[in-house]
């Protein structure tokens, strides 16, 4: 709306177009509730007060809030694609989210960038996305693409792209490694999100240094306090396998909260649609004791703020009219949503039709060489690195243990609770398999697949043996990507995601029906995991302590280096 027309409309020279009355204003500016009107013509607030309107909604003492903002997520996760994650989030109060599309983008590259773009276009949430700046994470993977600084230019000047997405190699930076400072040094200008998990000391020092403003990893109150001191703002995170919120929480003070953020990064349909999104985290901050105007502050102005989105985050003359209404300020329930002025949501469902998806033909992702994969792992003596998993985290205990041997070969050990691990390359059709053991799982019998392996996105397979493990695989690979649960030859349940092995082309709630299936299969097969495909799919990321897998072999994350699985031949 041109300058000269909002002034027009602020000083009440015409009736604007909606009048939201008898509000209680949360301005997150003040720190107050302020009973009040407000004004909207077109997308924007154009004035607080007693003014004239062709329609009037009347709030009846209701609360109205900015809506919310998630400040780092991989919509993947979601295992949908933008357009049908927004009926996901949108009812729920969430009306901008920041997102770096480095899982697509670690299949089909830039390619994959532009489908999501595409996908969002239009639609009823605002989609703002960081370029991916580790594609791949770490030379220890094989993955579909390689993002080069000077690929990442071409996002650069998209008005949609704030700056540069999470520095997962934070190794890189600390060494001075010229590809990430080169893609540093191209962004500098822009806003640059940081990935360091336990990063601390002089080496902390100096990836802040190197012009890097936040982290999402934080896991105890020690570790963020450290970043926060250092000048990082600190993303508390609530995923579904990544719960750090009320661990974090007692870090948020009056004083420092302005540098706090609120971000889900990783969130599965069930998690979405029964817990919530951005919602989910005000309510729990509030419940466990912050102030309601804090937590809402966090989720509104201070993502805002720290992503330069100076049209959004408050309720003031001249901003975007994306506007939450709920009625009880110590349990915030959107019940209606507006975004740009309008009513997009009411009682938790969208008032506007899905979009269709992009026609943007993607390629086939899954070129897998399966006369060259095997799963035997020949036997040695000593003990085997074996990959803890800590329920709730994506860190991981790196173990040592001695694994069962039957005609020279390792094998599981269900009773000890030692399953085998495999990562199998997918993108090259190079055969690569990396195989491994991994502790917590939980599994008596059977197998899990999938090829949502964070961020390389190859198969990654666990299982009490090979049969299983290799008909959950290859399953995996028929469906054109997937979750799949198998015992023996039988293929017990699966999820489909067709779109880059990712995403699927179903409604968000079917998608979740899906999920339900083949997690409760798991857990028939005997893993007590909250959601085990989440916490297989971060079990091949080598960028998290302590120790990983990847179609590459074993990750000691501690050392950044591939290790042996035996204990004898590390070096």
């Amino acid at each position: 709306m041109e300058l000269a027309t909002i002034i027009r409309y602020a000083r009440g020279d015409e009736p604007a177009e909606l009048l939201l009355k008898n509000a209680r204003v949360v301005n997150v500016l003040s720190g107050e509730i302020i009973p009040t009107n407000v004004a909207i013509v077109h997308s924007r607030i154009v004035g607080l007060g007693d003014y004239e309107a062709q329609e009037v909604i009347d709030l009846e003492g209701a609360y109205l809030a900015p809506g919310f903002i998630d400040a780092h997520v991989h919509i993947e996760s979601s295992m949908v694609p933008p357009s049908e994650f927004a009926r996901a989030v949108v009812p729920r109060g969430t009306t901008t989210v920041i997102t770096d599309p480095h899982e697509i983008a670690n299949v089909l590259g830039i390619d994959g960038i532009r489908f999501m773009f595409e996908s969002a276009k239009h639609g009823p949430l605002s989609m703002y996305v960081m370029a991916s700046s580790c594609v791949p994470a770490t030379e220890m993977e094989t993955n579909g693409a390689t993002l080069h600084w000077y690929d990442l230019i071409s996002l650069q000047n998209d008005p949609w792209v704030l700056g540069l997405a999470e520095v997962m190699n934070f190794p890189g930076v600390v060494i001075g490694d010229d590809e990430v400072l080169d893609k540093l040094r191209v962004f500098r200008q822009m806003v640059i999100d940081g990935h360091c998990p336990g990063l601390s000391g002089k080496a902390l020092q100096a990836y802040v240094a190197a012009g890097i403003g936040s982290d999402h990893e934080c896991t105890t109150v020690e570790e963020a306090r450290e970043k926060l001191r250092a000048g990082m703002t600190i993303f508390l995170r609530e995923a579904t396998n990544a719960r750090n919120l009320k661990t974090l929480l007692p870090l948020v003070t009056e004083a420092n909260h302005h540098r706090i953020c609120f971000c889900t990064d990783d969130r599965q349909p069930a998690d979405l649609l029964d817990e919530g999104h951005i919602d989910f985290m005000v309510r729990t901050a509030i419940a466990e004791g912050l102030d309601p105007i804090m937590a809402i502050r966090m989720a509104t102005w201070n993502p805002a703020v720290y992503f330069r989105l100076h049209d959004r985050g408050a309720i003031t003359a001249g901003r975007r009219a994306d506007l939450i209404v709920f009625d009880d300020l110590q349990a915030p329930r959107p019940r209606l949503v507006f975004r740009g002025g309008k009513l997009v949501a009411r009682d938790g469902e969208m008032l506007v039709p899905p979009r269709q998806l992009p026609s943007r033909t993607l390629r086939y992702s899954m070129s897998v060489a399966w006369d060259q994969v095997s799963l035997d792992i020949p036997a040695r003596d000593g003990r085997a690195r074996v990959i803890g998993v800590i329920p709730d985290q994506l860190v991981t205990e790196h173990l040592l243990e001695q694994v069962p041997v039957v005609d020279g070969l390792a094998v599981a050990d269900v009773e000890r609770d030692i399953l085998k691990m495999a990562v199998i390359e997918r993108h090259m059709h190079s055969g690569g398999v990396g195989r491994g053991f991994v502790k917590g799982v939980g599994l008596k019998r059977g197998a899990l697949a999938s090829s949502v392996a964070h961020d390389h996105h190859n198969i990654v397979v666990i299982g009490a043996d090979d049969h299983s493990m290799l008909t959950a695989a290859r399953r995996v690979a028929d469906l054109g990507g997937g979750m799949v649960v198998s015992l023996s030859d039988k293929v017990l349940a699966e999820v489909p995601l067709p779109i880059g092995g990712l995403m699927s082309t179903e409604p968000v709630e079917v998608v979740r029906q899906q999920v339900d299936r083949a997690i409760a299969a798991a857990h028939e097969l005997g893993s007590a995991l909250h959601d085990p495909f989440m916490a297989m799919s971060f079990l091949a990321l080598e960028v998290i302590p302590s120790l990983k897998l990847t179609d590459k072999g074993l990750v000691d994350v501690d050392r950044f280096a591939l290790t042996s699985l035996w204990v004898e031949d590390a070096a």
